[in-house]
């Protein structure tokens, strides 16, 4: 049996690994998956990636690390991953994710010139988002999602298609070819998740002259940012 692939790429801050689980297990929960149908894969252990006639779908995590530092397992993943959107294979790459998937083909990734993303915002569709298979199922035109960023996609890769922006960052969501999304905001991510995130880069936030106080009163649950992960597992179903 194929199984989705959750490339593990980080891991969530101490205190919220402690009460709520690592990144793999809030996918997990998202996808609705029962767990004999994914795997995870750490690539900064240094083992090899799992051969890709095995996998169903792939996902990849976010990080606290970034595509910028080139560390060696990211270069690693970044073509593996072009090897698998090769292969036919449905990806969904998530933050790091998103952004690593718009370097590996051939995009740019920098600091977001606007600082610090954290707490909720709205995501706009673009007429391409409205009537993509993966975030134009829903039928609506815009939806909040939890955001917590600091570097985005600057440049889309070329033929890439851009499906979502916000008032934060012009590349909230694009797609490669017919079954490769990035998505910079996190549909893994509730209300107390983004809370949690926001406190932690507090003294970031003011120190850019941001107000976290503000940010935090904002911060709402959001459903249907949410089910962008149940419409992955659906795809990779199909």
């Amino acid at each position: 049996m194929k199984k989705l692939l959750i490339l593990k790429v980080g891991d969530t801050l101490p205190e919220l690994a402690e009460r709520r689980g690592d990144f793999e297990d809030w996918f997990v929960a998202g996808l609705g998956l029962d767990s004999d149908k994914v795997t995870v894969f750490d690539p900064r252990a240094g083992a090899d990636f799992p051969p890709l006639g095995l996998l169903a779908g792939i996902l990849v995590t976010g990080s606290h690390a970034m595509v910028t530092e080139h560390h060696p397992w990211s270069e690693r993943s970044a073509e593996w991953l072009v090897q698998a959107a090769g292969a036919g294979i449905p990806t969904l790459g998530v933050c790091y994710g998103h952004q690593l998937l718009a370097y590996a083909f051939g995009g740019q990734v920098g600091p977001n010139p606007n600082g610090t993303q954290e707490g909720t915002t709205t995501i706009q569709l673009t007429s391409a988002g409205r009537t993509d298979p993966l975030l134009g199922a829903f039928g609506v035109e815009q939806f909040d999602a939890q955001v917590s960023h600091t570097q985005s996609a600057l440049s889309l890769p070329p033929g890439a298609i851009r499906l979502a922006f916000d008032g934060w960052d012009e590349n909230q969501a694009f797609r490669i070819g017919q079954n490769v999304w990035g998505v910079q905001f996190h549909p893994e991510m509730d209300a107390d998740i983004a809370r949690a995130y926001l406190r932690a880069e507090w003294d970031e936030l003011l120190e850019q002259g941001q107000n976290p106080d503000v940010i935090l009163a904002g911060v709402r649950e959001t459903p249907l940012a949410a089910r962008v992960l149940r419409r992955f597992a659906e795809i990779i179903s199909e």
